[in-house]
């Protein structure tokens, strides 16, 4: 009869808990190793590329002669190249121009798609639903290039700072991201403030802003990295080569073989190698990004995931 009875027993735990898929178990020790050699093979390919930027930039001429090219151990290391780029020519200027746009334009964006999402995110705000399906046909239907041109140059805003900033101001995708994060905050934390006399920015500033750390944080780096590789719309609104941003001035060094104002000497007299100074701008240009990316990484996650599950 026990016997009979484990039987049994045994069947209804099998039929309860059937195994786990292969691909759910834990790895063994192959399949480890495995995962490391891969993890390995996948850094060293996105690193050895950043390796050879940074090394060639810092390579003097003869070097880069005598290796014919790109440069991958490093050899007579200067730093003649970053000095004369920083020294108050073009490529300095441009950094600037890219470092403002980018502060304000991502405060503007910020502050645009914040206040948006918020009032979206209330169920009894006026007219939510109709200003939430507008916002949402823009993600599928666009007016195309020429009227965007046309709008732009109507209101005079061609040459001018404000034509980096204003066309591409707003992100549709990170309204909704931001909303969606929004109606996850908790009904009666919001009503319980209402009644204690908090107005409805308190209630964004005080509570909403604080319990949504790791969203903002996210979206606001979308928008930085956004403004600070930006350069299509420099290229189009702009004509002046003094208000060119910093990425514009890396194209026409790297593409069409520009000299930056104030180094064209340089180069043609060889105190500087032109293939050094396209490295150099290549690393200014991804500096910031690298810099500022691992303070955000840890939001990341969270920020993402949160907003679209509860969106």
């Amino acid at each position: 009869m026990t016997t009979r009875l484990g039987k049994a027993s045994g069947r209804e735990r099998w039929w309860a808990a059937p195994p786990r898929p292969v691909w759910e178990e834990p790895p063994g020790r192959a399949g480890l190793a495995g995962k490391g050699l891969v993890l390995t093979l996948a850094c060293l390919a996105i690193l050895f590329p950043l390796w050879i930027v940074v090394v060639t930039s810092l390579s003097s001429r003869r070097t880069i002669d005598e290796a014919g090219g790109l440069v991958m151990i490093p050899q007579d290391i200067t730093f003649v190249a970053y000095r004369e780029l920083l020294s108050g020519g073009q490529v300095s200027r441009a950094a600037v121009v890219s470092v403002l746009v980018t502060l304000v334009g991502t405060l503007f964006s910020m502050a645009v798609s914040v206040l948006c999402a918020y009032g979206l995110s209330r169920s009894g705000s006026l007219g939510h639903r109709w200003i939430l399906m507008t916002l949402m046909a823009t993600m599928f239907f666009s007016a195309g290039l020429i009227p965007s041109y046309l709008l732009v140059q109507s209101l005079g805003l061609m040459d001018t700072y404000l034509s980096l900033i204003l066309p591409s101001a707003v992100s549709v995708f990170n309204i909704l991201v931001l909303r969606g994060f929004f109606m996850g905050i908790s009904q009666e934390l919001v009503d319980s403030a209402r009644i204690d006399g908090a107005g409805e920015f308190r209630i964004l500033w005080q509570i909403v802003l604080p319990l949504s750390r790791a969203v903002v944080a996210v979206i606001t780096l979308f928008y930085a990295v956004g403004y600070w590789s930006a350069w299509f719309n420099a290229s189009l609104y702009l004509n002046d080569q003094d208000k060119m941003p910093l990425q514009n001035v890396m194209i026409q060094l790297v593409q069409k073989q520009q000299a930056p104002v104030g180094l064209g000497q340089a180069i043609k007299t060889g105190e500087l190698s032109g293939l050094a100074v396209q490295m150099a701008v290549m690393v200014l240009a991804l500096l910031p990004v690298a810099v500022l990316s691992p303070f955000v990484q840890k939001h990341f996650r969270k920020g993402m995931l949160t907003g679209a599950v509860k969106g």
